[in-house]
């Protein structure tokens, strides 16, 4: 409740209002059946015309009253559960954006979905019944018993017999109800883990032909979702017909008792007939209470599935003194060692390097040496187990985190676009890039020939994950979209390996004039590719093997040599 309720304090003027407009609506329910009680006694059964008309106008007044107050409760309940919702959710994806890679990898992208989109709407459904009747019921159940003492002393006593059992009905389905729906979100996120990973992966399972096998799999959790929700779904629909059966047991045995009382004349035809509705509001309030207790297990599991990401810090936590980073001038990594935060071995072990603007700085070494995970560390997606990476001399927690990454560009192996045009996914690395800054970074990542071939050319619209442009197409715009940044330091991590070697060769040389003012930090696998590069890091194992030039490398690093004749013939040499 208190995440609900951090929420809602922020619109005390609409939870005025909702409270208000729950007096109108009281008024109206309990109001006209004592209206009509009166209208029969003191009007039909003594044939007193004065009266029915006084009490025919009464009763045209709190209906207008009742139904201003249900409409503006319906709106206030409503616009308040949306926007509450809306803030949620717009909380949760922010946060999320501030995670690290290893928190997000902690909840798992799947789950943090469900928490975002599922969950929200958990809470959504319970605030719109709380809204509604939370304020409503207690009232209800207050003044309809009260009118019922007032009306009969005697026949108040069945209603208060059976208020007991309806409270220890509600109790057993809260204790049951609550590790049922914990099960239930937590099979949500096992669907969607499943569901994202087989889409994403399609070629693979058609590849191998592992439909039945992926079928059997998804039926295994979405079984499980199944059966959850079949007990917690019949666990709460018992409920209703056993408060049916005890409102209906409760209704005969007064009808039972009034019998009497009517034939002595200690209770009144009109006041049996209002008393039979102060029964069905006090009854159906209860009830009402009971289903804001049923939905509040449901509802608290989403709450503090919500409450864990958004009280979930980052583990790259900023300095309150960070500066703001001018430019980068040099990069240094002083014997930095890293490991991952599930990991039992650093992946990187005492790296050491320097490098200037104007530098290009190439690493190099066998699959799981550890290059992706140093192009991790400079932009801060993970932090240093030991040592310091160093910006300017600074140590780079020094610097604003915001402010760090404006000044660099990242372009990963696996180029990632969005759905939208050619023009806005180059634009999304610099939201104010004129057409022609666009249109020079794409020409420079050798992108443009195959655009200018499209009808659309600039507008043509890339599909989701870029699955209407080829591997090497990716890679180009996503080149493109970090040279628009003219950045400090652009750092490419295996970002050539899609291209041919005609298109790699173009393309390095199309980055020369960029090197007099930044920084190069090329990840690759190719020797060609990284044959100009003032300092080349030779990894094995995160290790550094060898460091130098392409020349010095050829002579006195083992490893280089075996990789750059593998590639090249003797002519690497």
């Amino acid at each position: 409740m208190k995440l609900m309720w951090r929420y809602l304090k922020r619109y005390k003027g609409l939870l005025c209002l909702d409270a208000f407009c729950t007096l109108g609506f009281a008024l109206s329910e309990l109001g006209i059946p004592t209206l009509i009680s009166r209208m029969i006694d003191q009007g039909v059964l003594t044939d007193n015309p004065a009266a029915l008309n006084s009490i025919f106008w009464q009763l045209i007044l709190v209906s207008v009253v009742g139904v201003a107050g249900t409409s503006m409760l319906a709106y206030t309940s409503v616009k308040l559960t949306t926007t509450v919702t809306y803030e949620i959710r717009k909380d949760l994806f922010n946060h999320v954006l501030t995670l690290s890679h290893a928190e997000i990898e902690k909840f798992s992208i799947s789950s943090l979905i469900t928490r975002t989109n599922n969950d929200p709407f958990q809470i959504m459904n319970f605030l719109n019944v709380i809204l509604k009747w939370a304020l409503i019921c207690p009232v209800m159940v207050i003044v309809s018993f009260f009118l019922i003492i007032q009306t009969s002393l005697k026949l108040s006593f069945v209603v208060l017999a059976t208020i007991p059992l309806i409270i220890a009905g509600v109790l057993l389905v809260f204790k049951k109800a609550d590790p049922l729906s914990r099960k239930q979100q937590e099979s949500i996120d096992s669907i969607n883990r499943i569901l994202r990973e087989d889409m994403n992966g399609i070629r693979v399972v058609r590849s191998f032909n592992a439909q039945k096998q992926e079928e059997s799999r998804f039926s295994a959790v979405s079984k499980t979702f199944e059966t959850t929700s079949e007990k917690l779904f019949k666990l709460m629909s018992c409920s209703e017909p056993a408060f049916f059966f005890l409102m209906n047991l409760a209704s005969i045995t007064i009808y039972l008792l009034a019998m009497n009382m009517l034939n002595t004349g200690s209770l009144l035809v009109g006041q049996l007939i209002a008393m039979q509705e102060y029964l069905f509001h006090a009854m159906m309030s209860v009830l009402q209470i009971c289903m804001v207790f049923m939905m509040y297990p449901r509802a608290s599991v989403s709450a503090r599935r919500i409450e864990e990401v958004l009280n979930t810090k980052s583990s790259l936590p900023g300095k309150e003194n960070a500066r703001d980073l001018d430019g980068i001038d040099s990069l240094e990594f002083d014997h930095v060692t890293f490991a991952y935060p599930d990991g039992e071995e650093p992946v990187l072990n005492d790296i050491s390097f320097k490098a200037s603007k104007g530098q290009k700085i190439a690493v190099i070494g066998s699959t799981g040496s550890g290059k992706s995970s140093l192009s991790r560390l400079i932009p801060r997606f993970y932090d240093v187990s030991s040592g310091e990476i160093r910006i300017n001399g600074k140590n780079i927690k020094d610097y604003k985190l915001e402010s760090l990454r404006d000044h660099m560009s990242v372009m990963s192996q696996k180029a990632h676009l969005f759905k939208g045009s050619v023009t806005e996914n180059i634009r999304f690395g610099n939201q104010s890039a004129s057409l022609d800054l666009v249109q020079h970074s794409a020409r420079i990542a050798q992108a443009e020939g195959f655009i200018l071939d499209r009808a659309d050319q600039w507008d043509f619209e890339i599909t989701e994950d870029g699955s209407n442009v080829s591997g090497g197409q990716k890679q180009r715009l996503s080149i493109a979209r970090g040279l628009v940044r003219n950045s400090d330091l652009y750092i490419f991590d295996d970002s050539f390996s899609a291209l041919d070697l005609k298109t790699d060769a173009a393309l390095r040389k199309a980055l020369v004039p960029l090197r007099d003012s930044s920084i190069f930090l090329i990840i690759a696998q190719r020797v060609s590719t990284i044959l100009d590069a003032d300092q080349i890091i030779v990894l094995d194992e995160g290790k550094v093997v060898g460091q130098g030039t392409h020349e010095q490398l050829m002579k006195t690093c083992q490893l280089y040599q075996e990789i750059a004749e593998s590639q090249m013939g003797k002519a690497g040499e």
